[in-house]
């Protein structure tokens, strides 16, 4: 692995360097992914808050739950916006690695927490058809599952990277059968795409894990801060995301829409 030739090129002292150096980078990308996180959850529940009513009087129509939904709420859930909700963070995060490129790491800080902030837009709407209590449990399951894999990525002496290119291909296939359910609606094959896609993101989740440690590792001598600062954001949204569809993947299985 180019990690462990990296480490054994260079001498004690550097090799301690870079191990101080890899910790602190790790701590930040696990402190941006967390922001980023929050922000999401932030926002999902403000959107959700606008766009549910107790008073009768304001709402436009109830779910089968009783929820009551506000005209702000059909408009970014029903009406021709949400088709935006849906599109921007698609958008983004396929824009992102040519933005960063362009700007400062600042910059591509702020872009990724913009990113979040959207991303919590569109997942505002489970909270109108799950359980709070169900959310919340699905959610704390998945940081457990997140956090064991992440250490598992980060401390394995295998080599995942030959992981990478099926885990891809598996996300693109999972793709084009979720196009697909969208017009079938099929329940038998929204199964078959929850428990999938949840092997899929769990296992990238260790490699992406692995992948932002040996990056550092093979960039550690060049120290070129304002390129580690974009790695970081970088390996912060790679992670992100994983955490996003595991989560969602898992409240496939896990949520009570009662």
């Amino acid at each position: 692995m180019a990690d462990y030739r990296t480490m054994q090129s260079v001498g004690v002292g550097a090799r301690a360097a870079i191990d101080e150096g890899l910790r602190a980078h790790m701590n930040k990308v696990y402190g941006l992914m967390s922001v980023a996180m929050l922000i999401t959850a932030a926002a999902a529940w403000a959107i959700a808050g606008l766009a549910t009513t107790t008073d009768p009087a304001q709402a436009m129509f109830q779910l089968s739950n009783g929820t009551m939904v506000t005209s702000f709420g059909a408009a970014i859930y029903t009406g021709p916006l949400k088709w935006a909700v849906i599109l921007a963070p698609l958008a983004m995060v396929f824009m992102f690695g040519a933005v960063l490129n362009r700007i400062s790491a600042a910059g591509a800080q702020l872009y990724f927490y913009v990113y979040a902030a959207l991303i919590g837009v569109s997942l505002s709407s489970i909270l109108l058809v799950y359980t709070g209590a169900s959310v919340a449990s699905t959610f704390l399951i998945t940081a457990i599952a997140f956090a064991g894999l992440s250490i598992y990525g980060y401390v394995t002496k295998r080599d995942l990277s030959p992981m990478g290119t099926f885990l891809m291909m598996g996300v693109i296939g999972l793709l084009v059968a979720m196009i697909v359910n969208i017009f079938l609606a099929s329940d038998a094959l929204q199964f078959a795409i929850s428990l999938i896609g949840l092997g899929l993101f769990a296992g990238l989740t260790a490699y992406d894990t692995q992948k932002i440690k040996n990056t550092y590792v093979q960039h550690a001598q060049a120290m070129d801060q304002e390129w580690l600062g974009k790695a970081a954001i970088m390996g912060a949204l790679n992670l992100y995301l994983d955490f996003i569809n595991m989560f969602m993947f898992l409240l496939h299985f896990l949520g009570n829409r009662d």
